[in-house]
């Protein structure tokens, strides 16, 4: 005979569907309530899910949901084959105090949340039907498919473990990228370049172990990097500088009074995010000129370098760099695949091991099968065809939206002719509110980037990108675009 903790326990009650309270939660008080006078002991076994269902009168998911809550408070244990126990009598303790506030924690957190309309593009890209006229990703069309497979059938042959690499990221695809870099007059060994999980991770390396909190970060205005939290995340101010059609104006900061010894300056010079710019090659000999007077360190963003649809841009500033003024950042998302999660900075020895160390801290390494691939990439040659190929298409894309622009946009935007990259930067002709225009375009199905996420002000532009929604979608979206801004241009 079965002991008495063992037993099934007797249920004479019914929720109350009169009652505000919702059923389940008054299923979990009664049982609660059974548990903490004593009538229902530890160890004794509630019938199963159906039963309850017929008891209580009500849905089995109604059963499911109470049960769930009390399983998480700790007071029933379900087992699959041998039913629901009552495993704690002390409820009270559990139910009488407060939950955590985890909101308090999320508004305390290091880690400042992203903007109300930035949250809202990194979530509706992955909708369905949804045309992003803005995203700055190559196109799944446009991936490499047959050759990321011959890649992938190759390295197992080479990739002798997929254990933990060394601080600085596997040996054999630092020494590649030496050799790469050499290309566009980087000359600088393996022992100074550090593989990263995208130019993002070397940004938050860079503030979590380079920077004090007070800093300044100087970069362009507009910048991608003012849509991001990572440097004010950990305590520091941006600081926007001018460009002109050369690039940025370094010399705007002369008239400036916090100009720190902690200071920095970040630049995208190629195929600048999200204006498609390309700073001068004089430009680029004058602001490392200015920095180097004024002993302010620059990092170099050059993710789009490759990306040329005209002509070869100018060297990087990186090249010039006789005293370790640069750190150079290099990437894989927009050439290639964003999904390999591969990027590098390239630097003095002390810093790129001082980096290391702190990535060692925070992910132990990045991906050992995606060095591996990249690796392959590169020294098989596939990468520089990709390459070609991308480009072609690239510039087929883009003279399609130059040519949409012109043939819908003349009366209502201007816009930039970019020689690489992703983006064409659309200037309004009025003053209308672009955040109520993404608004609107959400309606219709079209998601865009509006200008106010890159800038320091508000503004009348939107970043178009070229590389993602395919040539239909590019033409049919932006028709539409179009007209929803002549709509708006009425009441203005």
């Amino acid at each position: 005979m079965a002991n008495k903790t063992s037993s099934i326990v007797n249920i004479e009650w019914k929720p109350d569907k009169t009652s505000n309270i919702p059923i389940f939660k008054q299923i979990v008080s009664y049982i609660s309530n059974k548990i903490s006078k004593g009538d229902w002991l530890i160890g004794n076994k509630l019938p199963p899910q159906r039963a309850l269902a017929k008891m209580f009168d009500v849905n089995r998911s109604t059963i499911v949901a109470a049960l769930e809550e009390l399983t998480s408070l700790g007071i029933l244990e379900g087992k699959s084959g041998q039913g629901t126990t009552i495993i704690n009598n002390t409820w009270s303790l559990l139910m009488s105090a407060s939950p955590p506030n985890w909101q308090r924690y999320i508004d305390f957190s290091i880690h400042k949340a992203n903007s109300p309309t930035i949250q809202t593009i990194n979530k509706l890209e992955f909708v369905d039907g949804i045309t992003r006229l803005s995203t700055g990703e190559i196109s799944p069309e446009l991936f490499p498919k047959e050759m990321m497979k011959k890649v992938l059938q190759r390295v197992p042959e080479r990739a002798y473990s997929l254990n933990y690499l060394e601080p600085l990221g596997l040996f054999e695809l630092r020494k590649i990228l030496s050799q790469h870099l050499t290309k566009y007059g980087i000359y600088i060994p393996p022992t100074c370049i550090l593989i990263v999980s995208g130019s993002l991770q070397a940004l938050q390396l860079i503030s979590l172990c380079m920077l004090q909190p007070g800093s300044t970060i100087f970069t362009e205005i507009p910048s991608y990097l003012k849509s991001l939290n990572v440097f004010q995340s950990a305590g520091m101010k941006l600081s926007g500088i001018p460009m002109d059609s050369s690039g940025i104006m370094p010399w705007i900061l002369n008239k400036k009074d916090n100009l720190e010894e902690t200071s920095l300056l970040y630049t995208i010079p190629t195929f600048q995010n999200p204006t498609g710019r390309l700073m001068t090659e004089t430009r680029r000999q004058e602001l490392l000129d200015w920095c180097k007077t004024n002993r302010l360190p620059i990092i170099e963003d050059d993710a789009y370098r490759e990306l040329w649809i005209d002509e070869e841009p100018p060297l990087p500033l990186k090249a010039y760099d006789k005293n370790g003024m640069v750190l150079y950042m290099g990437s894989i998302s927009k050439s290639l695949a964003p999904g390999l999660r591969l990027g590098w900075l390239a630097g003095p020895e002390s810093i790129v091991e001082r980096l290391g160390d702190v990535k060692m801290q925070t992910d132990y390494g990045a991906s050992s099968l995606s060095q591996w691939a990249l690796t392959e990439w590169m020294e098989s040659g596939l990468y520089e065809q990709h390459l070609l190929i991308l480009r072609k298409h690239l510039k087929e894309r883009r003279d399609l939206v130059l040519h949409t622009l012109e043939t819908y946009f003349k009366e209502i935007a201007t816009w930039n002719t970019p020689a690489g990259g992703y983006y064409i930067w659309l200037r309004l002709n009025k003053n209308i509110s672009t955040d109520r225009l993404f608004e609107i375009a959400l309606s219709e199905k079209l998601l865009i980037n509006p200008g106010s996420i890159y800038d320091f002000s508000n503004n009348q532009h939107i970043r178009i990108s070229y590389s993602y929604a395919s040539p239909d979608e590019l033409v049919k979206g932006l028709i539409k675009l179009s007209e929803l801004i002549g709509e708006m241009y009425q009441y203005y």
